[in-house]
């Protein structure tokens, strides 16, 4: 393990976890975020999928955990259940190195036995990662105590919002301490998000990681051109062509969803599927074939580029481009993870130029690639065409300058001039297609 994490101070069993789950050094959020939760300092982390958030908050708040004080210490609010239990799933990694064992956790989520859970809370943990639903009836169950608890974090705060959960939330930092130190991680600071912000934290610290610098980083951005082909017969040939170890397709509506996973278990792929629609029961059924590995495609809607955290993706495929552009980098985080290579890979048409032209704006580095025969071959086909509309364009002018009307006309003049601009146009043609063979 690098020196550089022990630059925090961590207690010894910290490092024992932080060993054992190959972290080399801190990643740039984690190295912002850190030393201000250690400090108490009321902070909001901003930065993209797949940058180390997770760790940015429960490496500092175990480590500041007093096991002796049988209250709990600290609240973790996220917007899914499965990402409640792979948080809370990470939270054991890291106790288990604790040779006195006394750091304890509870998972609250929806969709589970409530009466369970009140069960699980006759004694108060340390740490409580959950859903804002489940909390809040924890509380007015009166089960769940939070009055001396100083420290809460809000993750994956805009999708908080997007789902509708901000308010639980409100009412659960309500219930805490006035000197309430809470940690907000975000991909965006929507403005919506801002008078929640406001209300709870006065002169918070501000860390943000440019999400340009992480786009790309190993990760390669590849493009193949949908042509007249079948969509669904494309993305079977892209997939039998990677043969990857986990791959995500992503799609931006439940239907689409159904319909791309029906498709691909009918031409015999081993496939999952997640999506608002698909029951609690079956959400954990899918999450669990997930981790053993039973499927090798997963077909998605955002919820799994941002609620979710599957590991050992090689491959992301956009079947279809988000809307919101921003949700491009999340669905991409989830490969390339944990220093590893990874591949995104999108279906592009020619109604999806400008969404294509922003994402390079945005700092994606784009390759040009076609499936032929089942063969990966280089193109530069997207930017052959924009060269060549660029060039056609340049080249009527060019034309335009070299047949001007003369001062004196003969009838049939137009005719004449036309046909030698058209000349010059299919001669400037024939050359750039001879220098693009």
């Amino acid at each position: 393990m690098s020196d550089n994490f022990r630059q925090f101070q961590f207690k010894s069993f910290i490092y024992k976890a932080i060993e054992e789950s190959g972290f080399h050094q801190p990643t740039e959020i984690q190295s912002k975020m850190i030393p201000l939760i250690l400090n108490g300092e009321s902070a909001i982390g901003q930065s993209q999928t797949g940058t180390g958030k997770t760790h940015a908050y429960l490496l500092p708040i175990v480590n500041l955990i007093n096991p002796e004080i049988k209250q709990v210490q600290a609240v973790i609010t996220v917007p899914t259940r499965e990402l409640a239990d792979q948080i809370y799933q990470e939270i054991q990694k890291i106790v288990r190195f604790d040779e006195n064992r006394q750091i304890t956790a509870k998972r609250l989520i929806g969709g589970t036995d409530k009466q369970r859970d009140i069960d699980k809370l006759r004694e108060q943990p340390h740490i409580v990662v959950g859903t804002p639903g489940r909390i809040n009836n924890m509380i007015e169950e009166q089960v769940l105590s939070l009055y001396k608890t100083k420290t809460l974090v809000v993750d994956e705060a805009d999708l908080m919002l997007d789902m509708g959960f901000l308010h639980d939330v409100d009412q659960i930092a309500g219930r805490m301490p006035k000197e309430l130190e809470i940690f907000v991680f975000s991909a965006t600071i929507p403005e919506k998000l801002k008078p929640f912000l406001k209300k709870y934290m006065e002169n918070p610290k501000y860390e943000h990681v440019d999400p340009d610098q992480l786009a790309a980083k190993n990760i390669e951005h590849i493009l193949i051109p949908l042509k007249s082909r079948n969509k669904l017969e494309l993305l079977n040939e892209i997939l039998l062509s990677y043969n990857p170890y986990l791959a995500i397709v992503f799609v931006n509506t439940k239907q689409m969803a159904d319909e791309v996973a029906d498709k691909l278990i009918e031409l015999g792929l081993k496939v999952g599927r997640i999506h608002g629609d698909i029951s609690p029961r079956e959400r954990k059924r899918v999450m669990k074939q997930i981790r053993n590995l039973d499927f090798q495609y997963i077909v998605a809607t955002d919820l799994a580029a941002r609620g979710i955290d599957i590991e050992g993706v090689s491959h992301i495929i956009n079947f279809e481009l988000p809307k919101d552009l921003d949700f491009y980098i999340h669905r991409a985080g989830r490969t390339a993870r944990a220093g590893n290579k990874g591949i995104a890979t999108t279906i592009y048409q020619p109604s999806d130029e400008d969404s294509l032209v922003q994402l390079e704006k945005m700092g994606i580095p784009f390759r040009y690639f076609d499936l032929k025969h089942g063969e990966w071959v280089e193109s530069a086909e997207r930017n052959r065409r924009k060269n060549r509309k660029k060039t056609i364009s340049e080249e009527q002018v060019k034309a335009n300058k070299i047949v001007q009307k003369p001062k004196k006309v003969k009838p049939g003049y137009k005719k004449k001039m036309q046909k030698q601009k058209d000349q010059i146009i299919k001669r400037e043609r024939k050359v750039l297609r001879n220098k693009n063979s």
